[in-house]
């Protein structure tokens, strides 16, 4: 079994080559700390998405919400201006995080490039490890491949490359192979603190910055959390508060009556919703 090295944290799957790099000891306490500081809250937002869906069981109807309305009335707040590498976002394309698929996807032509630790990658431990190294290799722009014939990947030099956003998977997911007193770890917390912890310094210095599409949240208070996250994860590392954005996807019901919550709750750090 691989040690962390980290006190209360277990690596249960397989490492193996630079996995361990990914899963260094500095990495792992970051991880343990966001997930430490938030996954009381996103258990108990868990709870109110099922308590939600008891009461529509029931009979209780889908609305806005009146204790937010003051948020849809008031044309005086703004989200964040466009970050760079997210002004033109007319093509977009998105994919699994292994390796031909993030060169490829790059040197589409599209303006940017979300890779999918969530629907399109088979969550499997290595996939998402060997994932989070592909990552590192892409911000960086020194990631390359060769096939078993021989072919070799490598990114265009015209620097024309799309921008990279990343998707970790969503508040309901748990990474079992990854263990934090006892607990399994959040799957987002998990996702998104590697990436964040790896990356945000060397996207910064690449011209754009980390970026995030947020999957399959039902409430402002969902997006809170994010927030929240975001806030702690850039003190951490000492990079400014709204370093980050975050692109929302409204793939539920309940989000499409929390809207303008959701980019309010985000607003420094919103790159606006997707649906």
């Amino acid at each position: 079994m691989f040690q962390s090295k980290v006190s209360g944290v277990q690596v249960l799957g397989k490492v193996i080559g630079q996995q361990s790099e990914i899963l260094s000891p500095e990495a792992l306490s970051f991880v343990a700390k966001l997930h430490r500081l938030f996954n009381p809250t996103r258990k108990q937002l868990l709870l109110a998405r099922e308590e939600r869906y008891r009461a529509i069981q029931a009979g209780a109807s889908l609305d806005f919400l009146p204790e937010t309305e003051h948020i849809r009335n008031d044309l005086t707040w703004r989200a964040a201006r466009p970050a760079p590498g997210l002004i033109d976002r007319r093509v977009e394309i998105t994919g699994p995080v292994d390796r031909k698929m993030v060169i490829n996807a790059l040197n589409s032509g599209a303006r940017t490039f979300m890779a999918d630790f969530e629907d399109s990658s088979s969550p499997t431990w290595f996939n998402l490890v060997d994932g989070q190294i592909n990552m590192r290799d892409a911000v960086r722009r020194t990631i390359t491949f060769a096939n078993a014939q021989g072919k070799e990947y490598k990114l265009r030099q015209d620097g024309k490359l799309a921008t990279l956003l990343v998707r970790p998977r969503g508040w309901h997911m748990e990474e079992g192979h990854v263990l934090v007193d006892g607990e399994r770890c959040s799957a987002s917390i998990f996702d998104f603190g590697l990436y964040f912890f790896h990356n945000a310094r060397a996207s910064v210095a690449a011209g754009f910055g980390p970026y995030f599409y947020l999957p399959k949240m039902e409430s402002y208070l969902e997006a809170r959390l994010w927030n929240d996250i975001f806030n702690v994860a850039q003190d951490e590392l000492d990079i400014p508060r709204g370093t980050i954005r975050g692109t929302v996807l409204i793939e539920t019901i309940l989000a499409a009556f929390q809207m303008d919550e959701i980019i309010y709750e985000l607003r420094d750090h919103s790159s606006g919703l997707n649906c």
